[in-house]
């Protein structure tokens, strides 16, 4: 992957970004009246829909793998967790977007650790 500061900075917008709009789009459709496995559910799969997008405006940008693969995880996982939430309650935009911010920087922070330890780099701090 990319490690220069620009891609890096991409990476975190981009899958933090489509996190938030995922989160934002499943809290509008589920409320505290359905059940939480469903919630999840649709939230993954709302998640998965919205993620779908996202790389149209950033890969050009920032590349597909760097965009595509942290995207689409951080869409998912977004609209699992708030689904899940906001079946038990309703949750605030704001905290829908905190949540998916915390939830598209660590998916970003993941990835890139996931793809350091595939190709076998080595940093001073792992030796």
């Amino acid at each position: 992957m990319e490690k220069r500061v620009y891609f890096l900075f991409g990476d975190v917008l981009a899958s933090s970004l489509i996190a938030i709009l995922a989160g934002l789009a499943v809290s509008a459709v589920i409320g505290p009246s359905w059940q939480m496995l469903v919630g999840m559910l649709v939230g993954m799969a709302l998640g998965m829909l919205v993620s779908l997008l996202g790389p149209i405006v950033f890969t050009p940008l920032f590349g597909a793998h760097e965009v595509m693969i942290p995207s689409m995880l951080s869409g998912m996982l977004s609209g699992m967790v708030v689904g899940m939430g906001a079946a038990m309650q309703p949750l605030s935009a704001g905290t829908v977007s905190a949540l998916g911010a915390l939830i598209g920087v660590g998916v970003t922070v993941l990835v890139w650790i996931g793809n350091a330890v595939l190709h076998g780099e080595q940093h001073s701090w792992t030796s």
